[in-house]
C-alpha cells in the first residue's frame, strides 16, 4: 500500500526536523582551553599557559575520606594567584565530618586569603545519591553556616541530577549553594549521552556552570546561552 503526503503534512514533517536540529545546534567540538577562562587544577596535573588568562580557578586542597578524622591534603605548598578569583575545593568521600575536618577548612581557606590569593569560596566535590539531595542539602546548609559570610559556597554535580533529582531535593540545594557545576565527564571520559540529560537542565534553579573536560568533546545546547541560571563554563585541566 503507498501513502502519499500532502503538502501541510510536509510542512509539520519539516518543522518537527527543524526542532530536533535545534536542540542540539552546534557540531561536536574538541575542547580548547586557549577559548575558556575558568579551570580545575587536580593535584598532579601541571600548570598550563592557559591559566595565564584565566578569570577564575578551581583549585584543589585537600581530601576527606572515610575514617579520617582530618583533612588530607592534596598540595606541596600553599598557592599565590595573583590575577584569577580562587575556589578552594576540597574532595569529599563522606559527610560525615568531625569538628577538626571543619577547623581544618576554615583554618586552610584563612590561609589562602593571607597568602594574597583571591578567595571566592569553597567548593566541595562530592558524588552525591541523586536521592539523596535533601541529605546532602543539610549539610551545605550547615556547613555554610560555619562559613564567612563572604565566602561562596559551591558544588559540583552530576549529570544524572537534572533529569532523575528529586524535586525537594533540587530545590534544597538552591537554598543551600551559590552555584553548582555539572560535570559531563567522569574521570576522564566524557559521559557517552550527555546531551540528553542537559536537555533537563530548567530542573535546576541554582546557579550552574558546566563542566568540560580539556580536548574532550562538546556539543552545546541551544537554549543553553539564555538559561537564566547558566553561568559558563570550568574546563577539567589534563596532563600533556
Amino acid at each position: 500500500m503507498r501513502f502519499s503526503i500532502t503538502g501541510r503534512a510536509r510542512h509539520w514533517i519539516a518543522l518537527l526536523a527543524l526542532g530536533a536540529t535545534n536542540i542540539f545546534c552546534a557540531q561536536s567540538s574538541v575542547v580548547d582551553v586557549n577559548r575558556y577562562d575558568a579551570f580545575w587544577l587536580w593535584a598532579g596535573v601541571t600548570p598550563q599557559p592557559a591559566l595565564a588568562h584565566a578569570r577564575t580557578v578551581y583549585l584543589l586542597d585537600a581530601e576527606v575520606r572515610p575514617g579520617k578524622s582530618m583533612l588530607i591534603s592534596q598540595r606541596p605548598a600553599l598557592p599565590h594567584v595573583q590575577h584569577a578569583d580562587v575556589w578552594m575545593v576540597v574532595r569529599v568521600e563522606t559527610l560525615d565530618w568531625s569538628p577538626t575536618l571543619y577547623s581544618q577548612v576554615l583554618s586552610d581557606l584563612a590561609r589562602w586569603r593571607q597568602a594574597g590569593n583571591r578567595i571566592a569560596g569553597l567548593q566541595i566535590d562530592f558524588d552525591a545519591n541523586t536521592h539523596r539531595l535533601e541529605e546532602y542539602a543539610a549539610f551545605l546548609k550547615d556547613l555554610r553556616r560555619r562559613l564567612p559570610a563572604d565566602y561562596k559556597l559551591g558544588i559540583t554535580g552530576l549529570l544524572d541530577w537534572s533529569s532523575h533529582g528529586d524535586p525537594q531535593g533540587l530545590d534544597a540545594l538552591a537554598g543551600a549553594v551559590d552555584e553548582v557545576v555539572l560535570q559531563i565527564y567522569q574521570g576522564r571520559h566524557v559521559i557517552p549521552g550527555y546531551e540528553q540529560y542537559l536537555t533537563r537542565l530548567d530542573r535546576l534553579k541554582i546557579p550552574f556552570r558546566i563542566g568540560l573536560l580539556e580536548n574532550g568533546e562538546w556539543q552545546q545546547p541551544a537554549n543553553l546561552a539564555s538559561n537564566l541560571y547558566f553561568r559558563g563554563f570550568v574546563v577539567f585541566l589534563l596532563n600533556p
